[in-house]
């Protein structure tokens, strides 16, 4: 399964245009093993994001790359998968959630 299909892709802004944003949306939640990604902005070259990440060890905003996501194996030796039910979501409602 593609982590984020293409038509998904093109409503996803570019890296650093929701930066001056208050509550910026997140468009794709991807999870695995107790970590969740909510992305809300994407590189030109599909391989760096920019969101929300939730982990055993807490939640905070950053970078992270699709490429070293799709390559982790969780315990059961799956790959990370996307919320196919996941709508588009204002960040401020992911982090009172999480």
């Amino acid at each position: 399964m593609e982590l984020i299909p293409k038509e998904i892709k093109e409503q996803i802004p570019k890296l650093y245009e929701t930066e001056e944003q208050k509550d910026p949306m997140a468009y794709i939640k991807l999870f695995i093993d107790g970590w969740t990604w909510y992305i809300t902005e994407l590189s030109i070259n599909d391989d760096i994001c920019f969101g929300y990440v939730v982990s055993p060890f807490g939640s905070e905003l950053g970078y992270f790359s699709l490429q070293e996501i799709k390559e982790v194996k969780g315990s059961l030796g799956l790959g990370a998968e996307r919320d196919l039910y996941f709508k588009p979501t204002p960040l401020s409602t992911i982090k009172k959630a999480s």
